[in-house]
């Protein structure tokens, strides 16, 4: 207890000084915590994935459609448990500032597979019944103000015109992970109508999601997919959803990077700033060690001394800036909504920040430390007044 009180006392003998290090650290930390939040909202969807569901697409790309009869032959092959199928929509409501995930689904198998979009037994059993009829994400309600019973009009870009929905439902999600900013209505109400106006597009889906009656069959299940289609005029890829998901993220592979690559520059920025900090009081508290020396201290109590100095001004720092993250976050969340439907801080991102605070402390102390056991007593004494 003596010990933590005089490292309190050195830390903060030069308070000017002590405060603004701690600031520096407090906004490094800070920094550092949003910018891993924003590579794990990033990868949410990864994170969300369900290891026992998979997707199929076009062998070529995912702009390319696959024939509604595919729905049949996958159902039949050993192993799979339910299967779906859906739409990218790209549907544009008033403006395309506006962005959110609109898709077009069948709607029994999807609820069947996607349990954890949770809806009310009424609503549910409405928004099958109205072909017309959308259910959306409870933050995206939220955003538009949007309420049970009002239509919606969606301005059709992949598919031209203007389309009216009724919302029927709003769901939540099992848990906080889960992306309640989407829209998705009836992949019938799609189809029937591109027979009317474009015959050729119609029969046709964009992916089929597929659940596995165990984890374990994944692998097997989406090899007797593909095999089933091979040399027809539609081949397709299966893989896992978490996969599927990671295609996605890959095409921004460069933006992840220099993000992780910004986080850890401001580590090392700050790292620099608190070992000035610790060269300066080493500099100035030379004769203090030297008296410690003549009193029998020996190297590693003044190693103890400096390391904890650097550990209590890093660590005062770290906490301030993890406490600031949360509102932070929620703020930084609520703004880019469009862009990241799930925002939070994750408990790795603690251990990280913790982690990066204990680092900084240690690489500050390091040449300091060094320092002042070698200067000898003399040397330091010279210095007292």
């Amino acid at each position: 207890m003596m010990l933590l009180k005089i490292l309190f006392r050195n830390a903060f003998r030069n308070r000017l000084r002590s405060g603004l290090t701690i600031l520096g650290i407090t906004v490094a930390i800070l920094a550092f915590g949003l910018l891993r939040t924003v590579i794990d909202a990033w990868y949410s969807g990864v994170e969300a994935a369900s290891v026992s569901r998979l997707v199929t697409r076009n062998a070529i790309s995912i702009i390319f459609p696959l024939p509604l009869a595919y729905n049949e032959k996958i159902r039949q092959i050993e192993g799979v448990k339910h299967v779906s199928y859906g739409n990218w929509f790209g549907g544009i409501y008033i403006d395309e500032k506006n962005f959110f995930a609109n898709f077009c689904i069948e709607p029994r198998t999807y609820m069947t597979i996607y349990p954890e979009f949770v809806l009310s037994p009424a609503e549910k059993k409405a928004f099958l019944a109205d072909r017309k009829g959308f259910i959306a994400g409870r933050k995206l309600a939220a955003r538009f103000g949007w309420k049970i019973g009002d239509t919606v009009t969606l301005k059709g870009t992949i598919y031209p015109g203007n389309w009216d929905f009724v919302l029927r439902g709003l769901y939540r999600g099992r848990d906080e992970t889960i992306d309640e900013t989407q829209f998705l209505f009836h992949w019938d109400y799609l189809n029937e109508t591109l027979k009317k106006v474009s015959p050729q597009r119609a029969d046709q889906v964009g992916f089929y999601m597929i659940s596995v009656a165990r984890p374990d069959l994944t692998p097997d299940v989406a090899l007797a997919v593909d095999k089933a289609f091979k040399n027809s005029l539609a081949e397709t890829l299966t893989e896992t959803e978490k996969a599927f998901n990671q295609g996605f993220i890959a095409m921004s592979g460069a933006i992840v990077t220099a993000i992780q690559m910004v986080s850890f520059v401001v580590v090392l920025i700050i790292m620099a700033v608190v070992a000035n900090t610790m060269a300066m009081t080493t500099r100035e508290r030379i004769g203090d060690y030297a008296v410690m020396k003549t009193m029998g201290f020996g190297g590693g109590a003044i190693a103890v001394m400096i390391f904890g100095e650097s550990l209590v001004i890093a660590l005062t720092g770290c906490i301030a800036g993890m406490a600031l993250t949360y509102p932070a976050a929620a703020a930084f969340g609520h703004s880019l909504s469009n862009y990241f439907p799930i925002f939070l801080v994750s408990e790795e991102t603690l251990w990280l920040d913790l982690l990066a605070a204990f680092l900084i402390a240690f690489c500050a102390a390091v040449i300091p430390t060094r320092h002042a056991i070698r200067v000898g007593i003399a040397d330091g004494l010279r210095r007292i007044g």
